[in-house]
């Protein structure tokens, strides 16, 4: 009788033991084990979106690099109707040597010549130059302005006071212009 129930106690215990132990593997081993999966897949998946994200930016890079040249061609030529200089004072001295030759061109003669203040204009500088000028006759006047305002760099008259020198010979002038331009000088 004793072993009958050390049997019964032992057929008991096993399947009771089997049942215990496979209780632990799922519970322990295999829901860990399909958690691991699961976060590997999503990171997977998440991996795999960003890759497709870079192979569509990768896909725009030749368009994106057309884009960006026609822009700098564009700029190139918007810069070639401002006055150059690495600073504000070289490109004022370009403003004023433009001006001055285009005085000396028209028969003027300069007496004296200055540099205004700069103003700001967003991203650009306004630079200016005043000139004291002598013309010969009323025709060199109009040959200046139009060369002023045709030139490029664009160049604007900002301001002109015409006064006759003598007026019992009325052919010299005495001209105060100033005249500006944009810059992207700094």
């Amino acid at each position: 009788m004793k072993q009958l129930r050390k049997n019964r106690t032992l057929m008991l215990t096993i399947p009771l033991a089997l049942i215990l132990s496979g209780y632990l593997f799922y519970e322990y081993v295999y829901v860990k084990v399909k958690s691991d999966i699961a976060s590997v897949k999503e990171s997977q998946e998440i991996k795999t979106r960003t890759l497709e994200k870079y192979m569509a930016l990768l896909a725009e890079k030749p368009e994106i690099e057309s884009r960006l040249a026609s822009l700098k061609e564009l700029r190139k030529a918007e810069e070639v109707k401002m006055i150059a200089g690495e600073t504000l004072s070289l490109a004022s001295a370009s403003l004023q040597d433009v001006v001055k030759d285009i005085i000396t061109r028209s028969g003027g003669t300069i007496s004296s010549q200055r540099v205004g203040k700069p103003d700001d204009l967003g991203k650009f500088k306004v630079i200016t130059v005043s000139m004291d000028t002598i013309l010969p006759d009323p025709r060199a006047l109009r040959d200046i302005l139009y060369a002023v305002e045709t030139q490029t760099p664009y160049l604007v008259v900002k301001e002109l006071d015409a006064r006759i020198r003598n007026y019992k010979d009325p052919r010299d002038q005495v001209v105060k212009i100033d005249v500006s331009a944009l810059t992207t000088s700094r």
